[in-house]
């Protein structure tokens, strides 16, 4: 076994690949080779999380002008590594426009940069932003950064790197070879990595070095995720060396991780859905058994974990999970690989006296796909001068668009050359076969639209409801 592991270790390390990077994967690979039954967690053996605080309950009591000084000692990272291949996209995610604000079109990153310039302006705190950037996100996101007149940091590192490792051939054990595209033969190991390479890194270090306690960790297409000195100075308050922050569970929900306590240990897991044993699955999709779930925004006191990085040589062991794709993800018939990635939330299990806190769907407004970008540009939101993505009530139609044309971001910007329809009125939103759509457009209702065949255009100014587009005529 170990013979079939290093021609794995002997490829990561002509890749330019660490001692650390290679040892973490080492760990992964031993696990998804020995310990099959580790990848469940039964429900048998947890208990449901309940009674975790609000984001109201703590915002009553806490001293405001004192929270001032806790977000003073917190630094902010990002997970910046992904490259929204599922939309099409072939650079960092975080470069794709999101809306305008003041005729000037904003991408991701420069709504991040504005709510960390804003803070430190408003505030008078230095917050410190870091990105955990691949290989593939580097270049092209410090270009941005840099660029930026508005944001300046000299002290703390702007960027880490994370690792990558080898596509594993799921029946052989052997790093995958694949000619036709080499990079296809590499994936990350989950955002579980990013442990390992602040590690590598010496961050902890530098940040320790110039007063900072805390850390507030978040992805950077949940735009929702700002920093919050009302959850820093609960965070002090607490004492908690771990706090993540928890939404309440919807039926869209179900399917995603969520926080559970284990009978054994009484601390708190993080489990996925791919770590839920099958005759489990009623159970774990229960939003009323399980009513939290995991927003993958996190704040960790710094000294506790490097002390937890120090007692595992920068290695957490979290659990492993198997992901089973083919080598080129877009097509079925290339080889089987499984790749072996790591969830950054579960580091809560490793730490006593870890807690959750319970916040609005206004601190997760994740965009995962197009039909979350739809919501996005919408009329729903609006992007206030302090760069917070506002919304009434963050209760969101249900937007199903046909993925043959509108799931690729460049056939997505193509059908909406204008701007997307209106949605304050809508509830739910289908739109089946391939539609163009004109200026100021207003669905409503149970907006559909149905494949008619051929390509088809909703003229300007047109209501689309559950009957397609309405007629115009009247009856009186």
């Amino acid at each position: 076994m170990s013979d079939v592991f290093e021609h794995s270790a002997e490829k990561m390390k002509a890749h330019g690949m660490s001692d650390t990077a290679v040892a973490q994967f080492k760990r992964l690979y031993d696990v998804w080779r020995n310990e099959e039954a580790s990848s469940w967690i039964r429900e048998e053996d947890v208990e449901p999380l309940t009674g975790v605080p609000s984001f109201h309950d703590v915002y009553k009591t806490i001293d405001h002008d004192k929270a001032v000084g806790a977000f003073a000692k917190t630094a902010f990272l990002k997970l910046n590594g992904g490259l929204g291949t599922s939309m099409g996209l072939e650079c960092a995610k975080s470069l794709l426009p999101v809306r305008r604000h003041k005729a000037k079109q904003m991408r991701f990153i420069d709504i991040i940069i504005g709510q960390v310039v804003t803070a430190r302006t408003r505030l008078n705190v230095r917050l410190p932003l870091t990105l955990m950037n691949s290989f593939r996100t580097s270049e092209d996101t410090m270009k941005v950064l840099k660029a930026n007149r508005r944001f300046t940091q000299d002290d703390v590192p702007m960027e880490i790197i994370q690792h990558v490792e080898p596509k594993i051939v799921a029946e052989t054990g052997e790093p995958v070879e694949f000619s036709e595209n080499p990079d296809l033969e590499w994936c990350p190991p989950g955002h579980g990595d990013l442990y390992s390479t602040i590690w590598e890194s010496g961050l902890l270090d530098i940040l320790e070095e110039q007063g900072f306690k805390y850390l507030f960790i978040s992805n950077s297409d949940n735009l929702g995720a700002r920093p919050s000195r009302t959850l820093a100075q609960h965070f002090e308050n607490t004492g908690a060396p771990f706090m993540v922050e928890v939404a309440t569970r919807t039926y869209a929900d179900r399917k995603g991780g969520h926080i559970v306590r284990d009978k054994a240990t009484g601390r708190l897991l993080l489990r996925e859905m791919s770590q839920v044993h099958p005759d489990d699955k009623a159970d774990a999709q229960d939003i009323a058994k399980h009513p939290y779930f995991n927003t993958n925004s996190i704040w960790v006191r710094i000294d506790a974990l490097k002390a937890k990085l120090a007692e595992y040589d920068g290695v957490l062991p979290l659990p492993v999970i198997r992901n089973f794709k083919t080598v080129d993800p877009t097509d079925a018939n290339t080889q089987k690989v499984v790749q072996l990635e790591t969830a950054m939330g579960a580091a809560i299990s490793l730490f006593d006296g870890a807690i959750c806190v319970q916040v609005d769907r206004m601190r997760f407004l994740p965009v995962k796909t197009t039909n979350d970008l739809f919501i996005m540009r919408s009329d729903r939101f609006h992007l206030t001068d302090s760069y917070e993505m506002e919304d009434g009530n963050y209760i969101f139609p249900n937007v199903d668009l046909d993925p043959r044309y509108y799931k690729n971001i460049n056939d997505f910007n193509e059908r909406f050359p204008y701007s997307v329809p209106s949605l304050a009125a809508a509830n739910s939103v289908t739109v089946r076969g391939d539609w163009t759509f004109g200026q100021n457009v207003i669905m409503f209702a149970d907006a559909t639209l149905e494949d008619q065949g051929r390509p088809s255009y909703v003229p300007n100014g047109e209501y689309v409801g559950p009957q397609g587009i309405e007629p115009d005529d009247w009856a009186f």
